[in-house]
């Protein structure tokens, strides 16, 4: 655990938590996603894309972030190939693991409740994340942004490797960006 400031909190998620970061997600999604992806975008990326990842639960990758005891972020790392989406995200799911050695460390799954963006959870998570990802050995960093996280990962430094576009089961493309930091 650690103490962000005041009553803000950092701590690893657990399965407990699954109900709050699933409400979290939806939150997000649908109060941040809009200008930069439309409606029929946001429900097709909440049905098919988006949604809690129990592997990063399992693995202890997974950070929530909370402040006065609700649970206001979340996001984390993962050794895993998955590149993004949660567990119902099966066309994109990948459980081998990445070599620290070799591979960059995965930052995914990071969700703001818009009542608490722009206020320092989201660098916190990252910073976090990237911490225990060179803990356990990695050297660098990559992960798929959406239009809306693309500001915070520029300031910590990330760079656009490319346009990675995503396309769901129903036809609809998600725009994201492939982005590293060394």
């Amino acid at each position: 655990m650690s103490d962000l400031e005041g009553d803000r909190l950092l701590r690893v998620a657990t399965r407990d938590d699954i109900p709050a970061i699933a409400a979290l997600i939806e939150a997000s999604v649908r109060g941040l996603g809009p200008p930069h992806y439309d409606a029929r975008q946001i429900e097709s990326s909440l049905a098919y894309l988006f949604g809690v990842d129990t592997d990063m639960i399992d693995d202890g990758t997974y950070f929530v972030a909370e402040e006065r005891g609700e649970i206001v972020a979340c996001g984390g790392w993962s050794r895993r190939r998955t590149a993004l989406g949660g567990d119902r995200a099966t066309p994109y799911r990948d459980d081998s693991l990445r070599d620290p050695a070799t591979d960059p460390a995965v930052l995914r799954a990071f969700f703001v409740h818009p009542a608490y963006a722009r206020r320092g959870f989201g660098r916190f998570l990252v910073e976090a994340s990237e911490a225990a990802a060179r803990a356990a050995g990695f050297g660098s960093y990559e992960l798929v942004a959406t239009l809306p996280g693309l500001p915070l990962y520029r300031v910590l430094a990330y760079r656009e490797v490319g346009p990675l576009d995503v396309e769901l089961p129903d036809g609809v493309t998600i725009p994201t960006v492939l982005m590293r930091k060394p």
